[in-house]
């Protein structure tokens, strides 16, 4: 029974990464298809002012982010620390049972 559970702990694992770099995917074609439209309507209004810079380095900053937090290339944060902190907390709990107990 042990092997269903495990196989299927790691089809929901691999589900759930699949659904964030298919969601990252969303995130980069809409910053694609949005800051054309940001400069266009910058440089007809106001082409003095070059405010769409704000837009793609602001926007592009939180896309690189989301990337590297979808393929798992984020250096803090990692699937590693989410696990480590899990378990401190798990144990912090388990202490604080006792406590009471």
């Amino acid at each position: 029974m042990e092997t269903n559970y495990t196989e299927a702990e790691r089809y929901y694992q691999a589900h759930k990464r699949v659904k964030e770099i298919k969601e990252f995917y969303q995130h980069l074609t809409v910053y694609l298809l949005c800051n054309p439209i940001v400069i266009i309507v910058n440089l007809m209004t106001s082409p003095d002012y070059l405010y769409f810079w704000y837009s793609l380095l602001g926007w592009g900053v939180a896309v690189v982010l989301h990337g590297l937090k979808a393929f798992d290339r984020f250096p803090f944060f990692s699937k590693q620390w989410e696990e480590r902190k899990i378990q401190e907390f798990i144990d912090k709990e388990k202490g604080s049972k006792k406590e009471w107990e």
